[in-house]
């Protein structure tokens, strides 16, 4: 396929572009990327890109694909088809599947339906122990055989010190992150934010230094070993804090949070709606801020989305008793483009929080517009207005608490490996 995308402000920040290009795509291949390229008469489709964005498909370190097991959640083909209209080229998913992704055969299973039903690159992210128990060490050099980029074991911290710190050791061999969920679990035992939507709620509370302990913790571990470490969907200002003053001094942390961390208070889970439960959960005022400055500042890395669809009796319960967790591939991309519209970032800043720094944590050869690279590409509009519509999801996952929202900012074009796998009408 010949694509040529017309007048479009190309922003990769590898390479420092920004200005009014135009893009060729031959093949799988970026060709040419200029001013005024001129049609070759062979095109299967030409693009205008006036007064919209061109960058480098976004990669999402943090995603829940649901299968195999719970395919009544989400599917390799939904979650990628909302991948893909979210404007994500590649995608990790975590390895809490049933059965759980500790072994080579279910990585092969992923890669294999996401090989043939995948409308985006998915890579498997092993578990760090058996059935996340946190008891023995997977058999992680053969799922890296096999095909994992990293291990998690995401919805639970690995609990166990020395256990952490083995994973660590064999993640240095194979030169692979591990992902941690920093969460002790002694300590967080309720649903929602100690503060005031506990007071006033009277749900059962998690402090935030349930997630700071452990960031801590695991950091002096990573140091100890001389291991790199990604500390995922952080959420406080305490963890801001702790891992910018570590940052100085070791250079191998790295992290990310959500654009629910940022855009939402504790106070949305006032109403009881189960789709503002999630884990960690929403915190003050305060740590929103705190997340707003990490961005600016650079001590957090990566926006990712922590996709985590569910079904509606998942959600259709008492506040309690509901899943953890937001349908998040479809709105991330205008939530986080509220960070540009008040000044936290730039767009060629929020766009490497989505390109360039994951593909270095998770050594991916994406995440920019080179000519002679893959050609995974997106065209988004970061001013068209739309309204949230839970039933239009691509996602099995309807479970969003932004439903009836007015966003500003719109994916409209996905390009993977120079196929168009998602188009919007307004392009």
């Amino acid at each position: 396929m010949k694509i040529l995308i017309k007048k479009g402000r190309v922003i990769d920040p590898k390479n420092n572009i920004d200005e009014i290009l135009d893009v060729y795509i031959n093949g799988n291949i970026i060709e040419k990327i200029g001013k005024n390229i001129k049609e070759k008469g062979g095109e299967d489709f030409i693009i205008d890109a006036t007064d919209h964005i061109v960058a480098p498909g976004f990669i999402d370190v943090h995603v829940h694909l649901r299968e195999p097991g719970y395919e009544y959640k989400e599917t390799i083909k939904t979650g990628t088809m909302a991948a893909a209209k979210g404007g994500f080229t590649s995608v990790l998913c975590m390895a809490n599947t049933d059965p759980v992704n500790d072994n080579r055969s279910v990585t092969e299973f992923i890669l294999k339906k996401a090989k043939l039903e995948g409308s985006c690159r998915v890579f498997p992210c092993g578990a760090i122990t058996k059935g996340l128990k946190c008891e023995e060490l997977s058999e992680i050099g053969d799922m890296f055989d096999a095909g994992i980029i990293a291990i998690s074991d995401d919805g639970k911290s690995v609990k166990h010190s020395g256990v952490l710190r083995k994973a660590l050791e064999y993640s240095k061999i194979f030169g692979i992150p591990v992902i941690s969920h920093c969460e002790d679990t002694d300590l967080s035992q309720g649903f929602i934010n100690e503060g005031i939507a506990s007071v006033l709620s009277g749900l059962d509370a998690v402090p935030s230094i349930a997630e700071e302990i452990i960031v801590q913790r695991d950091i002096m571990i990573a140091k100890y070993v001389n291991a790199t470490i990604h500390l995922t969907h952080i959420s406080t200002a305490g963890s801001v804090d702790i891992i910018g003053r570590e940052k100085d001094n070791y250079k191998k942390i790295t992290c990310d949070t959500c654009p629910h961390y940022f855009t939402l208070t504790e106070e949305a889970t006032l109403k009881f709606d189960t789709n503002t439960k999630v884990n960690p959960p929403l915190r003050s005022k305060k740590d929103v801020e705190a997340i707003k400055e990490g961005l600016k500042n650079g001590i957090i890395d990566i926006i990712a989305t922590d996709h985590a669809p569910h079904d509606l009796p998942s959600k259709d319960v008492e506040f309690n008793l509901a899943a953890s967790g937001i349908s998040g591939l479809e709105t991330a991309l205008a939530l986080s483009l509220t960070l540009v519209h008040e000044g936290v970032l730039t767009l060629s800043e929020l766009i490497k929080k989505f390109t360039v720094n994951p593909a270095r944590l998770l050594k991916l050869p994406y995440g920019d517009l080179k000519e002679g690279n893959t050609a995974d590409v997106i065209v988004f509009n970061p001013y068209i207005e739309w309204i949230v519509d839970k039933n239009t999801f691509l996602s099995k996952g309807k479970n969003t608490p932004f439903h009836g929202w007015k966003l500003k900012g719109k994916n409209l074009l996905t390009i993977v490996g120079g196929e168009i796998v998602y188009r919007d009408g307004l392009i």
